[in-house]
C-alpha cells in the first residue's frame, strides 16, 4: 500500500517539476539571458578600464570555454534540473504525509496533503528565500559560492526545524487554550524563531567578497563601473530585472507546490476509497444471503401448519 503512496508521489513531483520549468523557460529565462549579457557588458568595459590604466587585459584570462553552449542549459539543463527537483521534492513530501496520516487518520487526504504541500513551499523555500533570494547571473561573487551555499542550506535548515517545533508547542497548547488559539502562537514561535535567526545570520552584502569591493554598502548587486575620475562608465545592475527575476522564481516554486499539495491530494483521496468500494458488493452479498434465509425461514415452518 505505502509504495502505491511513494509511486503517486513522485509522479506529481515529477510534473510540477516539469511545469515549473515550462513556466520558468517561458517567463523567467529572458531574464536571464538579459542578466549574462549584462556581465558580459560589464566585464568588457572593466577590461577596457584596466587597459587604459595600463593593467592590460586584468581580469579577462579568467574566461572558460563552455562545456554546454546556452542553448543546451536554458532548455535540457534547467528542465532536467527542475524535474530532479520535483521527484525529490516528491518524494520528500509522500515520506511526511504517510508519517502525518499515521499520526492523524481521521484528517481527510486532501485536506492533509494540502496543509503539507503549503509547510513545504513556506519552511523548505518562501522563509529561506526571504533571507537568501535567488540570484541570476552576475549577482554575486564567484568567491562567494561557497559561503552563500552554506548560509542558504542553514537557513532551510532553521525553518524546518523551527516548524517543527512550532507544530510541537501548538499540539502541547491545544488543550489549554483551545485549537485556534494553539494555531496561532504556534505560528508565532515560528516567526519568531526565523526572525531570530535572520537576525543572526549574516546578509550577503557583507561577506568579505562583497565587502572589499562595495565596502558599506552591504550588498552583492552590481554597482555602477566608474572610472578613475569617478564618471559611471558603465551602470549598475538593473532592480527590475532583479525583481522580476526573483518574483517569477517564486511563482514556479509555488507552481510545484500546488501541483504537488493538490494533485497528490486527489489522488490518495481516491486511493484511500478503494476499499471501502471493494468491500462493499462482499457486504451486500452478505446482506442479500440474510434476507434470503429470514424469507425462507416463515415458509419452511408454515408448511407443517399447513399440513396440519
Amino acid at each position: 500500500m505505502e509504495l502505491r503512496y511513494i509511486y503517486r508521489g513522485l509522479g506529481v513531483g515529477l510534473v510540477g517539476g516539469l511545469l515549473a520549468f515550462v513556466f520558468a523557460r517561458i517567463f523567467a529565462e529572458p531574464f536571464i539571458q538579459d542578466a549574462i549579457d549584462y556581465e558580459g557588458g560589464r566585464d568588457a568595459a572593466q577590461e577596457a578600464l584596466s587597459h587604459a590604466a595600463g593593467l592590460g587585459h586584468a581580469g579577462g584570462g579568467h574566461e572558460e570555454a563552455e562545456v554546454f553552449s546556452r542553448s543546451v542549459q536554458s532548455n535540457i539543463g534547467i528542465g532536467v534540473g527542475m524535474a530532479a527537483f520535483g521527484l525529490a521534492m516528491g518524494g520528500l513530501f509522500v515520506v511526511a504525509y504517510l508519517l502525518v496520516s499515521r499520526r492523524y487518520p481521521g484528517v481527510r487526504p486532501r485536506v492533509l496533503a494540502g496543509l503539507l504541500a503549503g509547510a513545504g513551499f513556506v519552511s523548505l523555500y518562501l522563509v529561506p528565500f526571504a533571507k537568501y533570494p535567488a540570484n541570476p547571473p552576475a549577482v554575486g561573487h564567484e568567491e562567494t559560492i561557497g559561503d552563500r551555499s552554506i548560509l542558504y542550506v542553514t537557513m532551510v535548515a532553521v525553518s524546518v526545524v523551527s516548524l517543527v517545533l512550532a507544530v510541537i508547542a501548538g499540539r502541547w497548547l491545544a488543550g489549554r487554550v483551545g485549537t485556534w488559539n494553539a494555531s496561532l502562537l504556534g505560528a508565532v514561535v515560528f516567526f519568531v524563531l526565523v526572525g531570530v535567526a535572520m537576525g543572526l545570520l549574516p546578509p550577503l552584502g557583507h561577506l568579505a567578497s562583497n565587502k572589499a569591493e562595495y565596502g558599506t554598502l552591504a550588498t552583492e548587486t552590481p554597482q555602477p563601473l566608474r572610472d578613475a575620475r569617478g564618471a559611471i562608465v558603465y551602470p549598475g545592475f538593473d532592480a527590475d530585472l532583479l525583481f522580476r527575476f526573483r518574483f517569477y522564481s517564486v511563482i514556479s516554486q509555488l507552481l510545484l507546490w500546488l501541483t504537488i499539495g493538490f494533485g497528490f491530494g486527489a489522488l490518495a483521496e481516491r486511493l484511500a476509497g478503494e476499499p471501502a468500494r471493494v468491500r462493499t458488493p462482499r457486504a451486500t452479498t452478505g446482506a442479500a444471503a440474510t434476507d434470503r434465509a429470514s424469507a425462507g425461514a416463515p415458509s419452511s415452518t408454515a408448511a407443517p401448519s399447513a399440513a396440519g
